[in-house]
């Protein structure tokens, strides 16, 4: 199941008792700030969650898969998730769980 927006929003109407309209607000104004700070240029450090970091990715040569032809991949700059040590060692527990 992939979580949305929506569905945050949803849990913070459940669970924290805000309003909808309040909890939608909330969610978007979290994730706007999230994504401001990314586009001036540094990283979002949620303790006990994970990092977003930036990370710039060199030139490389590519090929098309379709017509095999070569091409250049220009540089770029990506957000990458790097989840915290709280976070890695409950999906850990959990998955172990799973496979029992």
């Amino acid at each position: 199941m992939a979580i949305t927006k929506t569905y945050l929003a949803e849990a913070l109407y459940m669970d924290v008792g805000l309003n909808k309209c309040e909890a939608n607000e909330f969610v978007d104004a979290f994730f706007n700030t999230i994504k401001d700070i990314l586009v001036d240029g540094n990283d979002v450090k949620l303790s006990g969650f994970g990092n977003f970091e930036l990370r710039d990715k060199k030139g490389r040569p590519g090929r098309n898969p379709k017509t095999l032809e070569e091409i250049a991949i220009s540089p770029r700059r990506i957000v990458a998730f790097k989840p915290g040590q709280k976070i890695r060692d409950t999906i850990e527990t959990y998955a172990g769980s799973r496979t029992q």
